[in-house]
């Protein structure tokens, strides 16, 4: 790869800078920091000692999600995300990677929307053309001047420079965004398929010597982003995505949000290897009769393809062209997610998903194969089948079980606690009570927690996993007792003058908040976590309580501002407060 000079930081709420400094010719890595991401119920402060006694630097947060960005010595980036790893504080560490777009180099030749007839997409047009819906395009930026995005663009970010400048920078994300949702019946240019979806432009990448690269942290960073302010539809067209921890993680925070997450499956013509997962959709390329696209990537990864050759789009600076690449399969997979979305906007994110794998067209092998995943997508049986589905009630409650620590098993420190949780349609999230506390809340599978048990009495304490699924049926496990036994540091009461340190991990102050928020607060004291009480308000109103180091709660916020305070108390009185502001 090339040198870069170009510098650019990234500043997240309530955090200092991050500098992106160039990678050099043997790395494909951002120097200098790795990605982690802490299981649900890690204190901070335990949180702070793993990074430290690992040689880690301090952590940031991106955004509302619960990954990290960590700094760390240059040089000593691999051995550190390899310890971290193997930490069963943390469900992943990885490298920062940084990964290039994925188009090829633009036909000479202007082209037609063969695409739009051969997914159906006119038929579809004719229940919705996706007007209540917005797509996240991550990417280079977005032409705002171009005419047929005219009052289509809402407010978005850019998570390289962290400022709102969204203007492209390559012009690949141009060329993506007018692939899902170039305005249609303006009288100009091209028709998206999604032509009356709003676009959010969310810049994550930067133009070296006229290429777009990104990050797997601009990218963790975009999702959650987009996630917060209101998108339900997000687009990546960069190479390698499904391979990050953190972008998966970021995917997964933006379905619990009721979002999905397209990406493209890379344009290397081999198969790529890659694990599947179900927390995004990668799309493979297709041409005009059907067949994979030449230069199109696949594997068991690859959920589902559509066309992506010879895709006439819009081109920085008002023009229109042809492009080549899975760039642009996956905008046009999104799309048609979005025109589902819009037909039936009370359908969850799990039943879009399974209406695109149902309708697509089944190319190659029956049933899903590693060119096509489940086939190419079929915009008017996708829209026709959304609009015919009646929901119905879900009352079906969710399987959960302790699977770790035993009954009657010892425990000190830091707990690892493992949880098997299944739901007919999906779980939304697993709590973790102790006692008749919620110490954590897990929203991804598999569902692990850090449980830290210097927060209860020694003897038995009683540990329960409460699943959830989307419709809000709940399900207790069966209760798990344990036997707690820490060293305890003895202070009399009537000398104890030292208030405990309280503080709401999660959301960050000054963000912005969309659908449920999991409200995470940690406490500490000199005279141990188990002599103290917790208490939530929001907006002054007393919402949750609880005693220890860690309490979770799980928050709908109305639309507006928004006040959230954490007061702790110990066993002598002392009390301490903490307060966060967030906007809807």
């Amino acid at each position: 790869m090339k040198n870069r000079t170009c510098i650019a930081t990234l500043i997240l709420a309530g955090a200092a800078p991050i500098v992106f400094a160039a990678p050099g010719n043997d790395t494909d890595f951002a120097p200098g920091r790795i990605l982690v991401e802490p299981q649900a119920g890690l204190t901070a402060d335990e949180f702070a000692k793993d990074l430290k006694g690992h040689g880690a630097g301090k952590a940031q947060k991106l955004g509302q999600s619960n990954i990290h960005i960590i700094d760390v010595p240059h040089g000593s980036e691999r051995a550190i995300a390899n310890k971290l790893k193997h930490n069963p504080h943390f469900k992943f560490a990885e490298l920062d990677q940084r990964v290039e777009v994925s188009a090829t180099t633009n036909d000479p030749y202007l082209g037609s929307e063969w695409h739009i007839g051969k997914i159906g997409a006119s038929a579809a047009w004719d229940k919705t053309q996706g007007g209540n819906i917005t797509i996240a395009i991550l990417d280079s930026g977005v032409d705002a001047s171009h005419p047929d995005f005219s009052g289509r663009l809402v407010a978005g970010y850019n998570t390289y420079d962290n400022n709102t400048n969204t203007a492209d920078v390559c012009g690949h994300g141009t060329k993506a965004a007018g692939s899902a949702a170039a305005a249609s019946n303006n009288a100009i240019g091209v028709a998206g398929v999604a032509g009356q979806a709003r676009i959010m432009p969310v810049r994550i990448a930067y133009n070296n010597s006229g290429t777009c690269y990104a990050y797997f942290s601009t990218m963790a960073s975009g999702v959650t982003w987009a996630a917060d302010h209101g998108a339900r539809v997000v687009n990546i067209s960069y190479a390698n995505v499904p391979t990050s921890s953190a972008v998966q993680s970021a995917a997964n925070y933006l379905k619990g949000k009721g979002g999905l997450l397209f990406v493209s499956a890379g344009n290397y013509n081999r198969d790529e290897g890659f694990t599947p997962t179900d927390t995004m959709i990668p799309v493979s390329a297709t041409d005009s009769a059907d067949n994979r696209a030449s230069f199109s990537s696949y594997g068991a990864f690859v959920a589902l393809s559509a066309p992506g050759a010879g895709i006439y789009t819009t081109v920085q600076g008002g023009g229109y062209g042809a492009v080549n690449g899975t760039s642009f399969a996956s905008p046009v997979a999104a799309a048609v997610a979005a025109l589902v979305m819009s037909a039936n906007p009370s359908l969850s994110a799990d039943q879009v998903k399974s209406i695109l794998f149902t309708t697509a067209v089944d190319l190659g092998t029956a049933g899903r194969d590693i060119y096509f995943g489940y086939g190419r997508v079929n915009a008017s049986a996708a829209v026709a089948k959304a609009a015919g589905t009646t929901t119905t009630a879900d009352t079906t409650t969710p399987t959960v079980s302790i699977a770790a620590p035993l009954g009657s098993s010892t425990v000190s420190g830091i707990v690892s606690v493992n949880v098997n949780a299944a739901d007919n349609v999906g779980v939304a999230r697993v709590d973790l009570k102790v006692n008749s506390t919620v110490v954590a809340s897990d929203a991804s599978s598999p569902f692990s927690f850090a449980w830290d048990s210097k927060g209860v009495a020694n003897g038995m304490a009683t540990l329960t996993a409460v699943a959830r699924d989307a419709a809000g049926n709940v399900t207790s496990s069966t209760p798990v007792s344990v036997n707690v036994s820490n060293s305890t540091t003895t202070i009399s009461p009537t000398t104890d003058t030292v208030a405990p340190v309280v503080a709401i991990t999660n959301p960050s102050n000054g963000g912005t908040v969309h659908g449920n928020v999991n409200v995470t607060v940690n406490a500490s004291d000199n005279s141990g976590a188990a002599g103290i009480s917790m208490s939530l308000y929001v907006d002054g109103a007393l919402v949750a309580s609880g005693s220890g180091s860690s309490m979770a709660y799980s928050w709908k916020p109305s639309n507006g501002s928004h006040t959230l305070k954490a007061v702790a108390r110990d066993r002598a009185g002392n009390t301490a407060a903490s307060s966060v502001s967030v906007r809807k």
